[in-house]
């Protein structure tokens, strides 16, 4: 089977997991107690009312129509009115959804520069006082929620040495770029406001650091792990018996296959940060698709949590996607084991 095809079939076996997701959160949608339409109007509504905006949402229909009507708006992107900010659902995502997704791309790079070079540290100091430092530091990051690392910097870096901004995207005054992707970091660039984009680099760092350090201790553990376990290979023992250097073995002979676990789960990590952000972005007031989320959620509005569940599904199977192929390129015999067990 050539690798194309495979692609192919993983991209179709995607779509499945796509429609699957879509009639398990309509399912839940729907079972969930309470009446959407009494929700959204109010304990003063009349029966009228809420009758009238029961037909508007289908509800008063079997649930294969809903179903159908669901899908039908899925396809073409219409979620529906959001009955929580009464707008169109999809243009509550479009403002929203770039923003957590700036906040998640910068806490994943820092996932990659800062949690992999650590965990090559304490391989190359093996049991001395850097590999502990760095395995206790590690632990800590593991066991420690998001929200509790963003309240910590938040006291020590915004409150008591006031060198960092608390809350929001911008400063006060400071004008936003004209939109074009939603992303202040681009949208500053591209618009030529270099002011703009380092005022917004100075709210970033707080909220990014914050939601990336789990993701940095678990690149750290996984790649120290990865890369003593290969340490005892025959193939390093030759190396070494070559009187190649230990820096040059490290980084040549040992890192490549050593990343294969770390990127795995770093995708994953990276994949299921677009959920775990929503503590984040309410502790700093960080206008975001994950709070928006959890909004939607307490006020029972159907149409607006469809939207993001599948939003955060469609970005969870796309990264999985990427890292069949990234894990293909770092070992080629994961590859042709990919292709046989595909056909």
């Amino acid at each position: 089977m050539r690798y194309s095809t495979y692609l192919l079939q993983r991209m179709l076996l995607s779509v499945v997991v796509l429609l699957g997701l879509s009639a398990l959160i309509f399912l839940i949608a729907r079972v969930i107690p309470g009446d959407p339409a009494r929700i959204a109007l109010g304990p003063l509504a009349s029966r009228t009312q809420i009758a009238s905006l029961r037909t508007a949402m289908h509800l008063d229909e079997p649930l294969y129509r809903q179903y159908a009507y669901y899908l039908g708006g899925l396809l073409n992107g219409d979620f529906g009115e959001s009955l929580y900010t009464r707008r169109p659902a999809s243009a509550d995502l479009r403002e929203l959804f770039p923003s957590t997704l700036e906040l998640v791309v910068y806490a994943g790079l820092l996932m990659v520069v800062v949690g992999i070079p650590l965990g090559i540290l304490a391989a190359s100091y093996r049991d001395t006082w850097v590999d502990t430092t760095v395995r206790l530091i590690s632990l800590g990051g593991v066991v420690t929620p998001a929200f509790v690392w963003a309240i910590v910097l938040m006291l020590i870096f915004a409150y008591a040495l006031g060198v960092l901004p608390v809350a929001g995207r911008l400063s006060p005054g400071v004008v936003p770029p004209p939109v074009v992707t939603g992303m202040i970091t681009i949208d500053a660039l591209w618009g030529g406001a270099p002011s703009t984009y380092f005022d917004f680099l100075r709210h970033l760092i707080l909220p990014a650091v914050s939601l990336s350090l789990a993701g940095v201790a678990q690149a750290a553990r996984l790649t120290r792990a990865s890369m003593v376990d290969i340490a005892g290979r025959p193939f390093i023992e030759a190396a070494r018996a070559f009187g190649i250097s230990e820096a040059r073995i490290a980084l040549k002979y040992m890192l490549k296959p050593s990343l294969i676990p770390t990127v795995t789960i770093l995708g994953l990590d990276f994949a299921a940060l677009l959920g775990n952000a929503f503590l984040v972005e309410s502790v700093f007031n960080w206008p975001g698709m994950a709070r928006y989320g959890v909004e939607v959620i307490l006020h029972k509005d159907l149409n607006a949590i469809v939207a993001v569940v599948m939003v955060m599904g469609l970005f969870f199977v796309v990264i999985n996607f990427l890292i069949d192929i990234l894990v293909g390129y770092l070992d080629p015999r994961i590859r042709l084991r990919q292709m046989e067990d595909a056909a």
